[in-house]
C-alpha cells in the first residue's frame, strides 16, 4: 500500500500493512502489524517492522500532514538536542500528496506512568506508591522546565518507564521558549496546571507537597501556590467542557450517529459487543429481569455474553406526554452526560455505555440508556442493622468516611442529584455510586446551588426515621453550609 492511500483507509485498516515508503537511503517497506491509535484520515501510530528492526511509527496523512510532520519533527529534535531521554528518530520523510512518516526506536517492555498510576489509583490517597509515580512525572516535567521546553500535550500516558530510564515521547507537542534556559515562571505555573488537573481532585490537597519533587529537580521559580491552584482550577474546568462535547460527537472515544430518525451514542470500546442489543433494546428488554415497569421508565437486568448490563427505557406515555418531550434532551441523553460527567470527575457511578433516542423527522420519541450493572448494596440496605431510635452501633467509619468524601465532591463541583434517595446510592469497591442520573445538574449559580443542596440533603436525610440515631449520626456529619464542607 502506498502512504496516500492509507488516508481512506478509515479507523480500522485491515493489518498487517505494508506501506511502502522512501528515505534518503533508498526505498524501503514498513511491516505495520500492531496500531496503538488511530485519527481516521490523518495520522496511524504503530508498532511495526522497517529493515529488520522493531520501530514506533507514525504516519501522518491528509492535507495537514506536512505541517503535522514538521511540528513532530521539530518536537522530536529538540528533546534530543536538549540531551533529555527521548526513543531515538531513526527515519523520517514526506512524499507530497501522499503524507509522512517519522520511525522511532521501539521500547520494547515499556511502561507508561499511566498504567503505572491505574495500578495504585485504589490505594489510600497519596499512598507512597502513588506519590512515587507521580514524584518521577514530575522530576521528568522539571527536566523539562530546566532546559527551556514543556509539553503542551501534556499527561503520564507519555512518559514511559523502560530499563530504568524515563522517556519523554509524543514530540508534536514539545515546544521551547529559549533553548538550553530555564522556562520563566508564567509557563511553568501554565503548563503544572495542566499536569495537576488531570489528577484526581481529590490529591488537590496534597498539591504542595507533590510540588516538592518538582522544586527538588528545578528550582529556579519561587512558585506562588494560590496562581498555581488557579490555573489548576482554570484547565480542569475546560477539560470538563472538553471532554463533555466529545460524548455527543464521533472521535476515538465515541461512536456518534446522528439523524432525522434517531440518535446513537456509544462508547467506542464496547461497540463490537454492544450491537446486538443496539439493534433491538426491546426485545433484550422483554427478556430481562424487571427492576422498574413504571408509565415512564422501565428498568431492566440483561447478560450480554455474560456481562450482566442495565437498559433504561424512558416511555411516552402518550400524546400530551410526548408534547413536553419531544422538543428538548431526553432524560436518557441527560442521564449519559451526567453519567459522564461524574466518571470524569472521579465520582463512583454505573458507566454508560450507550444512549439511544428514537426520532421523527428530529422529533424525539422514545429513548434508551444503557450502563454496566453496580452489584453492591444501596445504602438503605446497608444501613439497614444500624437503625435504631435508642442508639447502638454505628456503620463502619469507612463507609461514612466514602459519604463525607461523595458530599464534598459534590459540594466543590456545585453539583446537585435531584433524587438523592438511598436506592439511588450503592456500596461499590470502596465507594458510594449514584445512579438515576436524569435530573443531575452542575450549577454555575451559587444561589441556585444552594438550594437545589439543601434540597438533596433534606431528602438523602429523609430516608431513615428522623427520631433515629442513624439520621441523627447522618445529620451531624452531613455538611449544611452547601459553600463547603464542614470538619
Amino acid at each position: 500500500m502506498r502512504l496516500g492511500e492509507l488516508s481512506r483507509a478509515g479507523r480500522t485498516p485491515e493489518l498487517p500493512l505494508r506501506i511502502e515508503l522512501a528515505d534518503s537511503a533508498g526505498p524501503g517497506e514498513l511491516h505495520l502489524h500492531r496500531l496503538l491509535r488511530v485519527l481516521p484520515g490523518r495520522r496511524y501510530v504503530g508498532v511495526g517492522t522497517w529493515r529488520g528492526r522493531q520501530v514506533l511509527a507514525k504516519l501522518l496523512v491528509g492535507r495537514r500532514a506536512a505541517r503535522h510532520l514538521l511540528r513532530e519533527l521539530n518536537g522530536a529534535r529538540l528533546l534530543a538536542d536538549q540531551q533529555l531521554p527521548t526513543p531515538a528518530l531513526l527515519a523520517d520523510g514526506l512524499v507530497e500528496g501522499q503524507g509522512g512518516w517519522l520511525l522511532f526506536d521501539y521500547l520494547e517492555g515499556a511502561q507508561s506512568l499511566d498504567q503505572a498510576w491505574h495500578e495504585v489509583a485504589d490505594q489510600p490517597l497519596l499512598s507512597d506508591a502513588q506519590q512515587a509515580v507521580l514524584g518521577e512525572a514530575l522530576t521528568a516535567i522539571a527536566g523539562m522546565h530546566a532546559k527551556g521546553l514543556w509539553q503542551a500535550d501534556l499527561h503520564l500516558d507519555n512518559l514511559l518507564r523502560h530499563q530504568g530510564w524515563l522517556y519523554l515521547i509524543d514530540g508534536g507537542g514539545v515546544q521551547v521558549e529559549r533553548a538550553g534556559k530555564p522556562l520563566s515562571r508564567e509557563r511553568v505555573l501554565e503548563n503544572l496546571g495542566v499536569f495537576f488537573a488531570q489528577l484526581p481532585a481529590e490529591l488537590e490537597s496534597f498539591t504542595e507537597e507533590l510540588l516538592v519533587h518538582y522544586l527538588l529537580a528545578n528550582g529556579e521559580h519561587a512558585l506562588p501556590f494560590e496562581a498555581l491552584l488557579r490555573e489548576i482550577h482554570r484547565v480542569r474546568r475546560w477539560r470538563l467542557r472538553d471532554y463533555l462535547s466529545k460524548i455527543g460527537r464521533d472521535c476515538s472515544l465515541f461512536s456518534v450517529r446522528r439523524g432525522a430518525f434517531g440518535l446513537r451514542a456509544v462508547r467506542r470500546d464496547q461497540l463490537a459487543s454492544l450491537e446486538p442489543l443496539l439493534a433491538d433494546p426491546d426485545r433484550w428488554i422483554e427478556q430481562g429481569l424487571h427492576y422498574k415497569d413504571g408509565g415512564t421508565a422501565t428498568v431492566a437486568r440483561v447478560e450480554v455474553d455474560g456481562r450482566p448490563l442495565v437498559i433504561k427505557r424512558y416511555n411516552i406515555k402518550g400524546v400530551g406526554h410526548w408534547l413536553s418531550r419531544f422538543w428538548r434532551p431526553s432524560r436518557a441523553w441527560r442521564s449519559w452526560r451526567e453519567g459522564n460527567r461524574l466518571a470524569f470527575l472521579g465520582v463512583a457511578t454505573a458507566q454508560p455505555l450507550a444512549v439511544l433516542e428514537r426520532r421523527c423527522c428530529w422529533l424525539r420519541g422514545r429513548a434508551y440508556l444503557i450502563t454496566d450493572c453496580l452489584d453492591g448494596q444501596d445504602i438503605i440496605t446497608r444501613f439497614q442493622p444500624y437503625l435504631a431510635t435508642d442508639g447502638g452501633d454505628s456503620p463502619p467509619e469507612a463507609e461514612l468516611a466514602a459519604l463525607d468524601r461523595l458530599f464534598a465532591v459534590l459540594l466543590r463541583e456545585r453539583i446537585s442529584h435531584g433524587d438523592l434517595k438511598g436506592y439511588n446510592l450503592f456500596w461499590q469497591h470502596g465507594h458510594w455510586a449514584l445512579i438515576d442520573l436524569d435530573a443531575m445538574r452542575q450549577h454555575r449559580s451559587e444561589h441556585r446551588f444552594a438550594r437545589a443542596y439543601a434540597r438533596d440533603r433534606v431528602r438523602f436525610l429523609r430516608n431513615w426515621p428522623a427520631d433515629s440515631a442513624l439520621h441523627q449520626l447522618l445529620d451531624r456529619r452531613l455538611p449544611k453550609d452547601s459553600s463547603r464542607p464542614e470538619a
